[in-house]
């Protein structure tokens, strides 16, 4: 497996649940945002979804769509507070983060003067891994030589809350398993329309020699509570044998 061959390669640890379950990115993305908006952000306060629910299917649907998708860890500092998170994303497969694979990492960063900039590299393996931890030895015995502060640090003088994914106002991919029966296809997508869920497409494929189908929807943009609330309504329904995948998509 991928997971397999980059342990052997040394990319990934023994135990991968850091990375396949976004926990190092989650710690990651929080230094990073209370750097960049000045306010303390701690690691508990970073919703983290992993992989693991992902399947070759899904990335094969996001193909259709002209997409690729990225576990990506986002944050932005919004007028209601700072919006923080990872999971498993969507984006445009013309999206500069798109082509990011194997050992490499990738910072996007927006700002109001400098616009659009992108810092690329190796973000696995010993030598990246040993540079970067040379590196920081380096500055902090510099740091002790002259007196000096970090060049890079966190007063954190700010105090910006950090926003409640369940307010998080989104597209979404969705992926269930059902029973192939009539109505199945209807029914699930009242579900939606009742949480005000709007969906902007519809796939359905049965699987061959199985009774049961593929639904893959991708909504309009909406209330990340009010999909959860769906979905919830949905695995309670017989014809639904499981709710696969959910993904956020982003028009990055």
């Amino acid at each position: 497996t991928a997971l397999a061959e980059a342990q052997e390669r040394g990319f990934a640890e023994a135990d991968p649940t850091a990375d396949v379950d976004g926990y190092d990115a989650a710690a990651k993305i929080a230094i990073l945002a209370s750097i960049a908006f000045n306010s303390r952000v701690t690691l508990d306060q970073v919703p983290a979804e992993g992989i693991r629910s992902l399947s070759p299917a899904d990335i094969e649907y996001a193909r259709e769509i002209g997409c690729a998708i990225k576990l990506l860890a986002i944050a932005r500092r919004t007028d209601s507070g700072i919006d923080i998170r990872v999971h498993p994303t969507m984006i445009p497969i013309s999206h500069p983060l798109a082509a990011v694979n194997g050992v490499y990492n990738a910072i996007y960063v927006i700002g109001d003067a400098v616009g659009e900039t992108m810092f690329f590299g190796e973000g696995a393996g010993s030598l990246p891994a040993a540079s970067a931890i040379v590196g920081d030895l380096v500055e902090v015995a510099r740091n002790i030589q002259t007196g000096c502060g970090p060049v890079v640090g966190c007063t954190c003088t700010e105090h910006h809350p950090v926003r409640d994914i369940a307010t998080l106002r989104s597209r979404y991919y969705i992926r269930l398993r059902v029973a192939d029966l009539p109505g199945v296809l209807a029914s699930t997508a009242k579900v939606f329309g009742d949480h005000g869920v709007s969906l902007a497409s519809v796939i359905q494929r049965s699987s061959e020699g199985e009774q049961s189908a593929e639904l893959v929807y991708v909504t309009h943009t909406a209330l990340e509570a009010d999909v959860r609330a769906s979905l919830a309504e949905i695995a309670e329904k017989d014809a639904v044998l499981e709710v696969g995948a959910l993904v956020r998509v982003e028009d990055l």
